[in-house]
């Protein structure tokens, strides 16, 4: 089931001033009230590749390293978060090739009250799932792989939290405020990650398992060419304080400032845009869902995932940021779906010509759903048109 739909505000998560480590800015989010009925806690699988059944025809494969496990109640009396690292043993002997795990669903009932899901891959699978099964009419330009196979296989490239230079030692040297239930993770202050979970133990518990994550590639070129990003320091005009009570006054003044501006502008791009929702369980009171961004181009774009309480109440949130090549793959897809993949139509609404057209589709990738004497006709029109 989908729906479009505006991504929950981050209501009763309050942003707290950023800290600093080069070109990474982490803003730690804090509830007022934790959600104690929902706990999250996590799943190691260590350095394993993964496949997962999405279903009978299409499997999912990735670089896995954990999961989650969401524990809930039903009359909202609170849950507790269960223990259940598995790991290799560090004795034992690593197979000479790389092994393979196979995981059942992106998101599992395990137990009644108890589902294990695949944090971010269940969003970057909706993303690669995008008008999956390629081309429903069978318009002269599409091959018989377009028709038949769809866009399998369909690919897309992401590094590891590990890999984002200063993200691991940010994670470390930061303190963990009390009360924090979430941080969003900016990289040459552009927004990386936004990270929610329901309880403050359970993000003391999970808050490592950010080098874990996915990040892509825009972000992994910011911390590895920007330099150091600027502290936003609080200053309290002179003569402004002339008791404890006042000054009281005026971090709290600055606090609010602080919040503001940064829900408004600093997360503006992920807040303020309108996605499409697809529930993937209804788990008691609460859902768990992903979303896709509407594909503009030359904006900030993001994917994720929440899990959503029956009275709008966000107790979980895990986002992707996609590169611009990503968004345009999506564009073109979306476009192309919109028009029955009539190449004509999709051409006018883009104000394009149909060899410009199949330039693009061959840019981004998907060259290879193309008739080759298509291809080899329209190529022939471009390079006549560049002379």
């Amino acid at each position: 089931m989908s729906q479009d739909t505006t991504l929950v505000a981050l209501t009763g998560l309050t942003a707290l001033p950023s800290q600093v480590w080069g070109a990474i800015r982490l803003v730690p989010l804090v509830r007022e009230e934790p959600i104690t009925d929902l706990r999250l806690d996590d799943r190691l699988y260590g350095d394993d590749f993964a496949a997962v059944a999405v279903d009978r025809r299409t499997a999912y494969c990735s670089y896995i390293p954990h999961g989650y496990v969401a524990n809930w109640t039903d009359d909202g009396t609170p849950a507790s978060s269960y223990g259940t690292q598995l790991r290799r043993d560090a004795d034992g002997p690593r197979p000479a090739c790389v092994p393979l795990r196979f995981h059942r669903r992106m998101a599992r009932r395990v137990d009644k009250n108890r589902v294990r899901f695949l944090p971010l891959h269940l969003a970057l699978e909706g993303y690669l799932a995008l008008h999956f099964g390629g081309p429903a009419v069978v318009w002269e330009e599409w091959s018989h792989r377009a028709v038949s196979r769809g866009l399998s296989p369909r690919v897309e490239q992401a590094y590891a939290g590990a890999e984002v230079e200063g993200l691991r030692d940010a994670l470390r040297v930061f303190e963990i405020h009390p009360g924090q239930c979430g941080v969003m993770v900016y990289a040459a202050d552009a927004l990386a990650a936004a990270f929610v979970v329901p309880h403050p133990d359970d993000y003391r518990a999970l808050h490592p398992s950010l080098v874990l994550d996915l990040f892509g590639e825009l972000i992994h070129h910011y911390t590895t060419l920007h330099g150091p990003v600027p502290e936003f320091r609080a200053r309290i005009r002179d003569g402004a304080v002339g008791s404890l009570a006042e000054l009281r006054a005026e971090a709290a003044r600055h606090q609010r400032e602080w919040a503001e501006f940064h829900d408004h502008t600093m997360a503006g791009g992920l807040l303020d845009e309108s996605y499409t929702l697809q529930r993937v369980r209804t788990m008691g009171p609460f859902a768990l869902s992903r979303f896709l961004p509407p594909f503009h181009r030359n904006t900030e774009q993001h994917i994720g995932e929440t899990i959503t309480h029956a009275d709008g109440r966000l107790a979980y949130l895990k986002t992707f940021r996609l590169s611009e090549a990503q968004t345009r793959r999506g564009h073109l897809l979306t476009l192309l779906a919109a028009h029955d993949w009539h190449f004509g139509a999709t051409a006018d609404a883009l104000r394009v010509s149909r060899d410009q057209l199949a330039t693009r589709v061959e840019h981004a990738g998907f060259g290879a759903l193309l008739r080759q004497d298509i291809r080899d006709h329209y190529r022939a029109a471009a390079r006549r048109a560049a002379t």
